[in-house]
């Protein structure tokens, strides 16, 4: 288990500095040009013949700007990229093209294999990076965790979660769900899992205590998971560096996927001619190398950027202040008191407490009270050292079955002891 002795999670200053090392090139010119083309052949396909309910649909989304999170424009490109594959199908091409009867025809049966050879390089790219950066992330969360059974229990319950997960795909795909519908499904799944982080990350009060003590996630892990994708957290500044060229090739390649969609319904009345043809071969090429260049280079900076740093290198002085946990040590035959404000009664207040080697024996008590806002003692409870640590005992024994109830309702497996 790595320290995070002396570490704070990464800040949005730090990755700015940490960015300016990894500019992205720019983009080639061709992106603009032959997307607008693109949208003019779209165009004019829309003249020739109005577009359906379902192809208007399709149009909207090509006019309307990229979705903003890095993740979700990664989604948003693969399912484009399987709507093309699937259009691609030589059983899905209009008849002349599957019987060309003419040169012009057989031309471009031939170009449209070259085009599905370029989509499906592009396909495998992309899975390659999704797969890859999801464990190395895993990986990397992995080292601040305990090496023992815990951790063990983690890596299964997350294989156990994505099985489940892949299952849900599969019966959809089984039952006729449309590509579209599996990626709705997709992306529903990443962001329940961002939204189990978040709430792990800002987790209070019991639950905070048994993910911190018994599982052993380290408070600079909850307060990473908590911040990272805050709306001006480090994430926005990835999004600000690298989201332009990602929205564009975003855009592109739906026009790529809303054209092919139009031309297939129209293709009796709408012939390309050689100009058109090598405008569809050469988008196809240009988004195709222009997205592998982007997947290569963001997965490189990824890779490379840090989920801590040191507190000095954030510009911390001194230990982190901590408002919910406070250390006191006190001596033989003295009390202690805390007063602590609740929400209600039924509350919980966790505490942990350890002796000097050799002073096992030692009688120790702790008293608990609750005294309403009019002044009531309402609750008055007192453990013996013997009771509490039965007490501890019976909770060890009590969260081997809460683990198995928190493991259904996440992807991580994270509980406690307090």
């Amino acid at each position: 288990m790595a320290s995070t002795e002396g570490l704070v999670p990464i800040t949005r200053a730090f990755l700015a500095s940490y960015y300016d090392k990894y500019p992205f090139p720019p983009l080639s010119d061709d992106v603009s040009r032959l997307s607008s083309d693109i949208a003019s052949l779209i165009q004019l396909l829309t003249l020739q013949s109005p577009p359906s309910q379902g192809e208007a649909s399709l149009i909207d989304e090509a006019n309307r700007q990229p979705p903003h999170k890095i993740d979700e424009n990664m989604w948003k490109n693969r399912e484009q990229m399987e709507e093309i594959l699937f259009l691609l199908q030589p059983s899905r091409w209009p008849l002349q093209l599957r019987e060309p009867s003419t040169s012009e025809d057989a031309e471009f049966s031939s170009m449209l294999r070259h085009v599905k050879a370029n989509i499906d390089n592009a396909l495998t790219a992309m899975i390659s990076f999704q797969t890859k950066n999801s464990e190395r992330v895993f990986s990397t969360v992995m080292t601040y965790m305990p090496q023992d059974f815990r951790g063990t229990l983690i890596r299964q319950q997350k294989e156990r979660s994505e099985r489940n997960k892949q299952a849900e795909v599969d019966a959809l795909v089984s039952s006729g769900g449309s590509i579209r519908d599996t990626y709705a499904l997709l992306w529903k799944q990443q962001m329940e899992r961002r939204r189990q982080l978040a709430q792990l990350g800002s987790a209070t009060g019991v639950y905070k205590t048994l993910v911190k003590y018994l599982v052993g996630v380290p408070q600079v892990l909850l307060d990473f998971i908590r911040q990272i994708n805050d709306d001006d957290g480090p994430m926005e500044e990835q999004r600000e560096r690298y989201g332009p060229p990602l929205y564009s090739l975003t855009k592109m390649v739906t026009a790529i996927r809303v054209f092919l969609t139009l031309l297939w319904e129209r293709y009796d009345t709408f012939k390309l001619n050689k100009e058109q043809m090598n405008l569809l071969s050469e988008a196809a090429i240009v988004y195709t190398s222009e997205f592998e260049r982007f997947v290569t280079f963001i997965s490189d900076v990824f890779a490379n950027s840090p989920f801590f740093i040191s507190a000095d290198t954030a510009g911390i002085l001194g230990s982190r202040e901590n408002e919910e946990y406070k250390e006191i040590i006190v001596q033989a035959g003295r009390t202690y008191e805390v007063s602590l404000m609740v929400e209600s009664e039924n509350s919980y207040i966790g505490w942990d407490f350890s002796l000097m080697q050799g002073k096992i024996s030692m009688d120790i008590g702790f008293s608990v009270e609750y005294i309403s806002a009019s002044g009531e003692k309402t609750v008055s409870v007192l453990f013996s050292f013997q009771t509490v640590f039965k007490r501890i005992i019976h909770y060890i024994s009590f969260f081997k079955i809460s683990i198995q109830i928190v493991i259904l309702k996440g992807d991580y497996e994270f509980s406690h002891c307090s």
